[in-house]
């Protein structure tokens, strides 16, 4: 049976699995997605369509693929609008696929922005489909790249005109992609030295989500009690009412990497991040587990490495350690109680407060009492909201916090809210942003309301970004650059509601949590709900480790 090549590449999208493709018309991709019955999600932006893709291969652990089709071809604009969100979702090392159109071949050579060359350093692979017989080998290339080896972004190029081909000729069978189990030998000295350490550590990362690896990290911490740490974006691979968890940052995490003489590092680059710790070497081993080889070595020098994937790995660490008779340290988990109370100490007084401006912490409180944290959703925006609820907020179920920002650009909250609601339709998905992100994300609230996203937005508004000037915190590192329109001037909740959203301005410390219970009825109607708190400006969070200055 003939097919258009469009068409045809549409038809192999869902012998994939995908259920729908997220886009920001026009391309060449919205007509055969109708003709196909594919679903569209349609939003506003083209850096939205790819951040929503992006948010919702990580909630689903890249066992589903998000798509999104922007414009490209001679008049690449969207693809152009693209290319932040792919290069956010290239730096997380986050599987998507960006479909676009291609330069026609006819006119290849002679356009000014070639598209290859714009996005080959913020994707894995890019594919340019030239005839219309070579789609199911580009589409089957396409996801061997996106379900193997380290997960990254993928282009696929299709310009208009291509002839049909015939299906039967080309046949198609769905990729599963494939994973490497680590070196014996290095799995065993990984283990020994571990075992023998005085003092060790796990340092989680988001591989081992993309892994599918979170119940072997808990059966291997337990079966040698060490404790683990993880990195931004691998919060709630590990539960964090564990009594071995030591959270992503402050007292618990400082006091570990600095005091440890073993770090096991699985599922994190080790690289070079401002929204990470930079582990200390001097006087620790150090072992990485990665599932990509350019890791090692890169930022951080190792004494052990396990290259492989992520359960994998630790699905041999499992049974090296029982071979070696492990057995969990005693003691540990009183050490890390103590730590995380005077941690708490610092915290609980501004959780509690019921100063006016409202104190950022005391909202971050009332969500904590007021969801349900075995089935709900808790994401940030770029700035202090990543940086505050990091600290205090616990997850207790895997992706019950999507944090995120190895590279952190505005507007991804609400992004990584829509593509967890998307992965968990039946978990409450709360957002929280700033003066900022709230500008990034306004325009796209209006896609919500229409595809029935029960979402509720929480805006920390306290008149200010970009690190604020002077105040109790000190000087501020962006004095001349951080005051927005005061809170008493504009209104972000009539803003909301004049698009559509249940929409409602808080002052009151007590008006929380009454406020957020009606969202989350509203959201359980498919209806998405905006909360503008009047808020405090408060810039104190848990540190990153850094080296001393030298």
């Amino acid at each position: 049976m003939k097919v258009k090549a469009v068409n045809g590449l549409v038809r192999l999208l869902r012998e994939e699995g995908t259920d729908w493709v997220c886009t920001f018309p026009t391309n060449i991709f919205v007509n055969a997605c109708g003709e196909e019955e594919m679903p569209l999600l349609m939003v506003r932006t083209e850096r939205f369509a790819v951040a929503v893709s992006d948010a919702y291969g990580r909630a689903s652990n890249g066992k589903k693929i998000g798509v999104s089709a922007v414009m490209g071809g001679l008049n690449a604009a969207g693809t152009e609008m693209a290319y932040g969100a792919l290069a956010q979702a290239y730096e997380d090392s986050s599987p998507l696929l960006c479909l676009t159109d291609g330069v026609p071949n006819e006119a290849t050579a002679r356009e000014r922005f070639n598209i290859e060359d714009g996005f080959r350093s913020v994707t894995k692979w890019s594919g340019y489909i030239n005839q219309g017989r070579r789609v199911p080998e580009f589409v089957r290339r396409a996801y061997t790249q996106l379900r193997s080896g380290r997960p990254s972004p993928v282009m696929l190029q299709v310009p208009r005109g291509l002839e049909e081909y015939e299906t039967d000729e080309h046949s198609y069978t769905p990729v599963k992609g494939w994973r490497p189990a680590g070196d014996p030998a290095d799995v065993e000295k990984a283990v020994r030295a571990l075992l023998h350490a005085k003092n060790p550590m796990i340092y989680a990362g988001q591989g081992v989500f993309f892994g599918d690896a979170c119940a072997e990290l808990k059966k291997f911490a337990d079966l040698t009690g060490t404790p683990v740490l993880t990195t931004l974006m691998g919060k709630s691979c590990f539960p964090e009412n564990h009594p071995l968890s030591l959270g992503v940052r402050d007292v618990p995490a400082e006091r570990w990497l600095k005091g440890s003489d073993l770090v096991l590092a699985i599922g994190a680059s080790l690289g070079t991040t401002s929204f990470g710790h930079e582990v200390p070497t001097k006087g620790k081993t150090i072992i990485h587990c990665t599932i990509d080889e350019q890791d090692l070595n890169r930022a951080t020098r190792m004494d052990h490495a396990v290259v492989g994937d992520a359960k994998l790995v630790l699905t041999q660490m499992i049974a090296e350690a029982e071979k070696q008779g492990a057995k969990p340290r005693v003691g540990v988990e009183v050490e890390i109680a103590g730590a995380k109370e005077e941690k708490m100490k610092k915290y609980r007084p501004l959780m509690e407060s019921n100063d006016k401006p409202i104190n950022p912490y005391r909202v971050y409180a009332e969500i904590i009492e007021t969801i349900d944290p075995k089935n709900s959703v808790v994401t940030h925006e770029s700035g202090n909201t990543r940086d505050q609820l990091t600290t205090v907020y616990d997850a207790v179920v895997e992706h019950g916090v999507m944090a995120w920002g190895n590279v952190s650009t505005l507007g991804f909250g609400l992004g990584a809210a829509m593509g967890a609601k998307l992965a968990y339709p039946k978990r409450q998905v709360v957002s929280v942003t700033g003066d900022a992100g709230v500008s990034y994300q306004m325009g796209d609230y209006e896609a919500l309301i229409r595809h029935c996203m029960g979402i509720t937005t929480i805006h920390i508004n306290n008149g200010g970004f970009s690190g604020y000037g002077p105040g109790f915190w000190g000087g501020g590192h962006t004095p001349y650059a951080c005051e927005v329109t005061k809170q008493d001037v504009y209104n972000t909740a009539k803003m909301a509601e004049a698009l559509g959203m249940h929409a409602t301005r808080i002052e009151e410390p007590d008006e929380i949590a009454p406020s957020l219970k009606d969202a989350l009825k509203e959201n359980e109607k498919g209806h998405p709900a905006f909360i503008e708190v009047i808020c405090s400006r408060h810039p104190v969070y848990g540190a990153w480790v850094r080296p001393p200055a030298r």
